[in-house]
């Protein structure tokens, strides 16, 4: 008899872990600084959550002629940005794509980033395929999204 109550209470732990894990990718707290002047080029960072493994594989925007995915680091005094051909997105564990490490090189921008604006961005992930989200466009030096946007 309880063995029976062990493996019933087994299963209602692990149904209840899986109703906790989200059933979707999830894309948080999309923003972008804003541009000075006649600035070409910006950045773009999102929060991602999976409940499955993933790769996001590229992006893209109306708001730029191209979008690609970026690694940024520092080597002694010198900032180093590369291009990057994906980025890993593990089971249930957020990436946050910020300031100082992966994100997304705006390039070509159509206009510059005005604090305030909206502008669509499509990730193409390989399992997910592509989801698009909704950027605001912060204040220049921003260290992130807005609090109140970010509720949203």
């Amino acid at each position: 008899m309880s063995i029976k109550i062990l493996a019933f209470a087994a299963g209602l732990a692990v149904a209840s872990a899986a109703v906790a894990q989200p059933t979707q990718l999830e894309l948080d707290n999309a923003w972008a600084r804003a541009t000075p002047g006649k600035a070409e080029n910006g950045a773009a960072y999102v929060t991602i959550t999976s409940p499955t493994a993933d790769r996001l594989v590229s992006a893209s925007t109306p708001a730029a002629k191209k979008a690609e995915l970026h690694t940024m680091s520092m080597q002694g005094m010198v900032m180093k940005m590369r291009p990057i051909s994906g980025l890993d997105i593990p089971a249930g564990q957020p990436v946050s794509l910020k300031p100082g490490g992966e994100h997304i090189m705006l390039t070509g921008l159509n206009q510059p980033l005005r604090e305030g604006q909206f502008f669509p961005l499509t990730l193409d992930f390989e399992k997910a395929g592509p989801r698009t989200v909704t950027v605001t466009v912060e204040k220049a030096g921003a260290k992130g999204p807005d609090s109140a946007a970010a509720q949203h």
